[in-house]
């Protein structure tokens, strides 16, 4: 029971990272500008100006964009149906679905990030990478080690 309570724990966090990862302001920060995955902060006389991203790349930034939005997608409908097996699964079975979305949400993170630090500010030498950015890449870690743990774990047998 206390596996099961820190399985479910672990994975709740791991949205809540997700989720903070993709919506959060600071995938790329530098004195007078913060960006996220949808638009850019800049500091003017005091004031932060919400601006579009105007120089990225459309189809590297939608591409980022949709593969936050469904790793998180994934990530919660993984939760979902774990909970559902929990209840439905004959005994001495593995949590082989829950464990292949948790691996889609963890691969569509990595590419995210990945496209992230290949294509958007591969040049840029002032500034540096965000909070949200590694929280993106502490999220790649830890749902790669749910989905190893779901396709490892079966149901206990009384």
């Amino acid at each position: 029971m206390l596996i099961l309570a820190g399985i479910v724990v672990l994975h709740i966090t791991t949205i809540i990272l997700l989720l903070v990862a993709t919506i959060d302001n600071a995938w790329w920060i530098t004195d007078k500008v913060s960006t996220d995955l949808w638009g850019k902060w800049e500091l003017s006389d005091s004031v932060w100006h919400y601006t579009n991203l105007k120089n990225y790349p459309e189809e590297y930034l939608q591409t980022i964009q949709a593969t936050s939005v469904l790793a998180c997608v994934f990530a919660i409908l993984a939760l979902f149906v774990f909970v559902a097996q929990l209840f439905t699964l004959p005994k001495g079975q593995r949590f082989t679905f829950t464990g292949i979305l948790q691996l889609i949400a963890c691969l569509c993170i990595m590419i995210a990030a990945s496209i992230y630090t290949a294509e958007l500010h591969a040049g840029d030498t002032k500034g540096s990478y965000g909070h949200s950015y590694v929280l993106a890449w502490i999220s790649f870690v830890l749902t790669f080690l749910l989905a190893v743990t779901y396709l490892v774990l079966r149901k206990k047998s009384e």
